[in-house]
């Protein structure tokens, strides 16, 4: 697997790994891939307002964990410095296979990944759906910035090192830590701009706790897969209907876009005009993948005269309880997978 400096962009910093020597076989050793977001950003200048961006050192954060961290080695690899609202499809794509490069590194015992809270969820289930085996992957971040001084972010460093170093975490795949909780990348969503305790599960719940130094796992997901795609499918576009929404900007989307993801309304409707625009565009080619706009429940085909079943007949696929942004990322992979089907991924991964 190539590593993300074959992108030669400037967001990356110096993306090589640490070059530490395993001091003790017995020893967990965790590698800590950083790629800036919130809990690595700083205020530009002493002044109030000032712009804050992500400028800390991966070494940086390691320094300024306050928990000692005793019997677990931490190597460092300085992935990127970027805000997670600026990351890409190619950039994750990236991402996701630099921690399985990790991941195959047989003195690698976990992984741990932070992130700015944007866009975690997206890069935690890509890395979900790349990574193969059972070694801990383990996404977290922070709200408040490095140099805010109740600063959130050691804390859940820490707590994130210590499940990936725990026997308890292997096979669950990626994972968010955050504010003690533990949630699947499938399942988690950011549920608040401010809020420490922003990540939520939903109606799947989270997987366990971390309180300390004691990781307590109560369920394990059932719902994944991974896939080895060549490439990722930039060009899959997201259209949210709302009452009265045209169709105009969903016949736009299919302009340019590989695959269409509709937020629809409920069940999984959409306005006459709208549906009879899903006929057409997927009659052409286009695959328009179906989930919902509520935060919880299924997408199922009940409802007529424009609803989920003239979808249904339409050939649009439905995404189960997937989220849009997960559906999305889904599509993205399946598309750049040689020999892979996009109905069969979302009726094995839509739930």
């Amino acid at each position: 697997m190539g590593g993300a400096g074959s992108f030669a962009d400037p967001r990356f910093a110096d993306a090589s790994a640490e070059a530490t020597r395993h001091e003790d076989p017995a020893m967990p050793r965790i590698h800590l891939v950083t790629t800036g977001g919130t809990i690595a950003s700083r205020a530009s200048s002493g002044r109030a307002g000032a712009d804050v961006v992500a400028s800390v050192s991966g070494e940086a954060l390691r320094a300024a964990l306050h928990d000692p961290l005793d019997g677990i080695e931490l190597a460092v690899d300085d992935f990127c410095r970027v805000g997670s609202f600026a990351i890409d499809l190619p950039l994750a794509f990236a991402l996701a296979r630099r921690i399985a490069e990790h991941a195959d590194d047989p003195t690698c015992d976990g992984i741990v990944v932070t992130h700015g809270t944007d866009t975690m969820e997206e890069s935690a289930f890509l890395a979900d759906l790349l990574v193969p085996g059972s070694k801990p992957v383990v996404f977290t971040g922070a709200q408040r910035s490095a140099d805010a001084p109740d600063t959130d972010g050691p804390r859940n460093i820490a707590e994130a090192v210590r499940l990936a170093a725990s026997g308890d975490a292997a096979g669950l795949g990626s994972v968010i830590l955050f504010e003690n909780d533990v949630h699947a990348a499938r399942d988690v969503t950011k549920t608040h701009t401010a809020r420490t305790d922003t990540f939520r599960s939903g109606e799947h719940g989270k997987l366990g706790e971390v309180d300390g130094h004691v990781v307590r796992i109560h369920r394990r997901p059932l719902l994944r897969r991974t896939y080895r795609p060549e490439r990722i499918e930039a060009e899959v576009e997201i259209v949210r209907l709302a009452m009265g929404a045209s169709d105009r900007l969903f016949r736009h989307a299919a302009t340019y876009a590989r695959a269409i993801v509709l937020e629809a309304f409920g069940r999984g409707n959409a306005p006459p005009a709208v549906s009879a625009a899903v006929s057409e565009i997927v009659a052409a080619g286009t695959p328009v993948i179906v989930c919902s706009r509520c935060p919880e429940g299924r997408v199922k085909p009940v409802y007529g005269n424009g609803g989920g079943k003239d979808l249904e007949r339409a050939g649009a696929i439905f995404a189960g309880d997937l989220t849009g942004a997960k559906a999305r990322i889904l599509a993205a992979v399946v598309l750049g997978t040689s020999g892979a089907d996009l109905r069969e991924a979302f009726a094995a991964l839509g739930g």
